[in-house]
């Protein structure tokens, strides 16, 4: 009976072994077909990475051939159209910031009342401000006459390199005749490539969108009355564009000579001077040659300019303003001028020669010169 129930006790191990051994088996088998299964996602997947990846490169590619030929499209467009302004004022963007000393202009000028945002083209800057002295120097086509290569030549041989660090020079083209511009942009780009670079010589371009149209039409041009007009704003603009790029501003010509060490003796004068009162300094006694200004007054000229600039030369409405500012009401010119040497200093010997004999005014010859 023992037997019995031990041989039986054997068979029901037996079946159970044989029952665990088979679902074993059974779940090993699923689990190879899902490990296959998964491994089959795995290389399918990696086959579809590759695939993208492949598609990426080419897009890739056909992006940069696209960029290339936008690029390629883009110089060829500039070459054709001769456009070398780095930027040009009217077209600046809406969520461009820039200095508003322009928006006087809309003040005295009615055209400009409905004008936007008001600035000069730009032809070279380096965006240089801070330094101590600003040096304007205004120019316009004189014909087969240019004496400007040589009035930069000497104004900036003449400096060392720590006042080259200390300064601006801004050469603003004050001429309609694009082409002149472009030749005044391409000589500063060869001649003077250093101090481009460096960012001590700027070139700008005043639109014509400044001037009142009748300044703009040819008969006008060489009307000696429409020439004054245009170059008392000429200068306007020039003052504006650098009072907020150095403490002092210069106003030179576009034919003048400076003389050695010009920069060195202008600067230990300014700095010598115990009185603060002074108005303006004179480093020339012609016209509105070496005037110098404190930055910060440039507006208050400015706006006197303006007011009056359909009636006299720059040159006269300088002794205008100085005789407003300075003479009590009441007082006799001359007891007032006898007191000007403390408001309106002049520096001896001159600092700059003028040596241009054809005036930026048509057909006019002058010899000026300074003794």
């Amino acid at each position: 009976m023992k037997a019995k129930n031990v041989n039986l006790l054997f068979a029901f191990v037996a079946v159970l072994l044989f029952g665990f051994s088979c679902f074993c088996i059974s779940r090993m088998n699923q689990t190879n077909n899902q490990l296959i299964n998964c491994r089959n996602h795995v290389l399918e997947f990696k086959e579809i990475m590759l695939r993208l990846k492949n598609k990426s490169e080419n897009h890739h590619q056909d992006l940069m051939q696209v960029l290339y030929q936008m690029k390629r499209k883009a110089a060829h467009t500039t070459r054709s159209s001769g456009n070398f302004l780095e930027k040009k004022g009217s077209i600046l963007s809406q969520h461009e910031t820039l200095p508003n000393q322009f928006e006087v202009l809309k003040y005295f000028l009615p055209h400009l009342r409905t004008a936007g945002k008001l600035y000069p083209d730009i032809a070279t800057s380096k965006g240089r401000a801070g330094v101590s002295f600003a040096l304007g120097i205004s120019t316009i086509n004189r014909g087969n006459h240019t004496y400007l290569k040589q009035t930069l030549t000497s104004v900036l041989s003449r400096m060392t390199p720590e006042e080259e660090e200390d300064s601006v020079v801004i050469v603003s083209v004050a001429d309609t005749d694009e082409s002149y511009l472009k030749s005044v942009v391409r000589m500063v780009k060869t001649k003077f490539r250093k101090q481009v670079q460096s960012g001590v010589l700027e070139v700008i371009s005043i639109p014509t969108l400044f001037y009142p149209q009748t300044l703009l039409d040819k008969k006008m041009k060489t009307d000696s009355e429409s020439w004054q007009i245009k170059q008392v704003l000429d200068f306007c603009i020039l003052m504006l564009y650098a009072q907020p790029k150095a403490t002092y501003y210069l106003q030179l010509e576009d034919d003048i000579v400076a003389k050695k060490m010009y920069f060195t003796k202008m600067k230990d004068f300014v700095n010598s001077l115990t009185s603060k009162n002074w108005f303006f300094i004179e480093f020339s006694v012609l016209g509105f040659i070496g005037k110098l200004f404190r930055s910060k007054d440039l507006t208050d000229f400015v706006h006197f300019f303006l007011m009056f600039y359909e009636t006299k030369p720059i040159d006269i409405l300088l002794d205008d303003i100085f005789l407003i500012r300075v003479c009590t009401s009441g007082e006799p010119v001359r007891r007032c001028l006898q007191r000007k040497k403390g408001f309106r200093i002049q520096y001896r010997p001159s600092l700059f020669q003028h040596v241009g004999t054809q005036s930026s005014f048509p057909g006019r010859e002058q010899h000026l010169k300074e003794y």
